[in-house]
């Protein structure tokens, strides 16, 4: 049986984005599923990128405070999602102090329980479900597991009301490994992306080929 281990605290999230992006390896979300509170879904993330905000210019938060990204600036601990190639919900964790934008984006996770509740939120209209391996692999599929839309931006993670919460995980850590980070064309080479080595639901790797703030 997967270890979920204690809730974080919003201390873990009060730190440098690098410093979080590579420490939420290996870390448990557990998302509640309607009907059946003793079997949440659980995910263990294998892969996130850190954006540094008005310091990076992949971020959403390079050109100052906006509407859409001023959860960014808040409190750490937050959730921030976007919408993404006018199709896909992609979810961050908000990072740093209060008043400073910096996120880490849930770039993959591996499915450890409750994965028949995971394959029902994934399947399409056309009834088809991903491999299991595919089916929190990449930012969007992660937010699509976890019934993420915009509508959960802003949401506290350290609470008990939010729709999700991220837990210590096992007491033995994963191997993590550091890279650049996926499809973004501003700032490609920094090595911000933080990923379980030999892990297989880790995104492939693919340089962005657009100059604009694709990062968060």
């Amino acid at each position: 049986m997967t270890e979920i281990g204690e809730q974080l605290p919003r201390s873990f999230f009060a730190r440098e984005p690098t410093e979080v992006a590579g420490d939420l390896i290996g870390r448990v979300l557990v998302s509640a599923v309607p009907g059946a509170p003793d079997e949440p879904v659980l995910l263990r993330l294998t892969e996130t990128e850190a954006y540094h905000g008005e310091q990076d210019p992949a971020s959403h938060a390079y050109r100052g405070r906006t509407d859409r990204t001023a959860v960014m600036f808040g409190p750490p601990g937050f959730l921030y999602v976007y919408f993404v190639y006018g199709m896909h919900w992609c979810a961050n964790i908000v990072t740093g102090c209060d008043g400073e934008a910096s996120a880490v984006l849930m770039r993959a996770a591996a499915v450890v329980g409750n994965l028949q509740a995971v394959r029902d939120r994934r399947r399409s209209v056309r009834g088809t479900v991903p491999g299991d391996l595919d089916l929190a692999r990449g930012p969007a599929r992660l937010a699509s597991c976890l019934l993420l839309t915009g509508a959960d931006s802003g949401a506290d993670l350290c609470g008990d009301a939010g729709p999700f919460t991220v837990h210590a995980g096992g007491a033995v850590r994963p191997r993590v490994a550091v890279g650049p980070r996926v499809g973004v064309a501003a700032a490609h080479e920094t090595p911000w992306r933080y990923y379980e080595v030999d892990e297989p639901t880790v995104s492939t790797y693919r340089r962005g080929g657009r100059r604009r703030a694709n990062g968060r």
